[in-house]
């Protein structure tokens, strides 16, 4: 996929709102574009998290399986984020994540996203306000469905 593309698709996200179109050029110059047949996983849940996937097209579903039965905890699609706080902090996967069809991902790294709010301070302030509000939102989310995740 071309560069372009990746930008395009950058600038839709949420978390990058306000980003330059230098800043997503530099993140898309770092990404890594992936496209997964329908039934991949894309990790497993316990896995280190390293790195955000933006869905550019296709279904991914995140679940948990408990006593082997699969429970869907999210699906996500076209311009969706997968991980965002793996960008920031070094952590562990919460759920599983599966494309549920053929899916196209651009994945980024933490060490690339890093790079780019070092060279740019200021958006890194920005996007610390964005990511409180997200994890608020993440929060609320979590306690809506927190009874999935109990025994």
């Amino acid at each position: 996929m071309a560069l372009d593309d990746d930008i395009r698709i950058l600038s839709g996200v949420g978390l990058f709102e306000g980003f330059t179109r230098e800043q997503l050029r530099l993140m898309a110059f770092g990404a890594e574009s992936m496209t997964l047949p329908a039934g991949r996983d894309i990790y497993a849940e316990g896995a280190p998290a390293d790195c955000a996937f933006i869905v550019a097209s296709g279904n991914v579903a995140l679940f948990t399986e408990r006593d082997g039965e699969r429970q869907i905890v999210e699906r996500l699609g076209p311009g969706d984020m997968i991980g965002e706080f793996a960008l920031i902090a070094e952590g562990r996967r919460m759920t599983n994540a599966v494309a549920e069809s053929e899916t196209r991902l651009v994945r980024i790294s933490r060490s690339s996203f890093h790079r780019i709010l070092e060279e740019f301070p200021e958006t890194a302030i920005r996007l610390h306000e964005r990511i409180a509000e997200n994890l608020q939102l993440m929060i609320s989310r979590m306690e809506r469905i927190a009874d999935r995740f109990t025994d």
